[in-house]
């Protein structure tokens, strides 16, 4: 008896999501070498969001104890 596959796999892989990735790199490297400071302060901007998160995500699971 032969199975089948679901989920098709990829037989080839696509340049455009390296390209894109390394662009994107790219970019983030000029930004914080030209514009420290101000890379610096959207790092913490950042970091502040994703710690808001947490925090939030740990009260609701208090919530449900």
């Amino acid at each position: 008896m032969s199975r089948k596959n679901t989920f098709p796999m990829p037989t080839g892989s696509s340049a455009k999501p390296k390209v894109i990735g390394t662009l994107v790199a790219l970019g983030v490297l000029v930004f914080v070498v030209k514009y420290p400071s101000e890379a610096a302060d959207a790092a913490l901007g950042l970091f502040g969001l994703v710690e808001a998160a947490v925090e939030g995500i740990a009260g609701f699971i208090r919530q449900l104890a």
